[in-house]
């Protein structure tokens, strides 16, 4: 597989804030490969404060993490196209929200800008879900983004098949081989894996 040295990898964040601890240390196996990461979030990580953490501070460690200052408009993502192409595009935690949006073509979060200008240039855009919905009514826009090309997954499951029957969740520590694969224009595979949570 190709790695990921020298390569310049966007990496988008959206609003899944309880997926942010099981992301970041793959964010450090990016950087530690070589890779140049540039971060991107929506504006819900940035504004919004829960029990998992500060907006702020999310913020605040993502640039520490890969010495680059967040991406947090659209507005500051489209050069990610024409100007600043990225060599891969990784979008996680990808939110049912995002996702949905992603497939129908919309781009309001600098996130999706990213994303869809990566696209523009044939480079591959990585997503890593993260959604209550998976297997409810995003169903059909899951399965639409992968038919599409140029975008792979993150190997995903049910995290808790009894208690969130629809919830899908991929499985963050595959994330550079993922990328690794994606690279060279090849899904990693298995994509569908069994994904239960630690305590079950």
């Amino acid at each position: 597989m190709m790695k990921v040295q020298g390569k310049r990898i966007g990496f988008g964040l959206t609003g899944s804030h309880c997926t942010y601890d099981a992301v970041f240390p793959q964010i450090k196996r990016l950087i530690d490969e070589g890779a140049d990461v540039m971060p991107v979030v929506t504006n819900t990580v940035k504004m919004t404060n829960t029990r998992f953490g500060e907006g702020a501070e999310w913020i605040k460690k993502i640039e520490e993490l890969t010495g680059h200052k967040a991406i947090d408009s659209i507005v500051g993502a489209e050069p990610l196209g024409p100007k600043i192409p990225l060599d891969c595009m990784v979008v996680a935690p990808l939110t049912g929200n995002s996702m949905s949006k992603l497939a129908n073509a919309m781009t309001e979060s600098p996130v999706l800008m990213a994303a869809k200008a990566t696209l523009r240039n044939h480079k591959p855009v990585v997503l890593g879900i993260s959604t209550n919905d998976g297997l409810g009514l995003n169903g059909a826009n899951l399965m639409q983004l992968m038919a599409a090309k140029n975008i792979y997954f993150i190997p995903f499951g049910q995290d808790a098949p009894f208690q969130k029957p629809n919830s899908l969740v991929a499985k963050m520590d595959l994330l550079l081989e993922t990328v690794e694969a994606a690279l060279e224009h090849t899904q990693f595979q298995p994509v569908i894996i069994e994904k239960f949570r630690d305590d079950e």
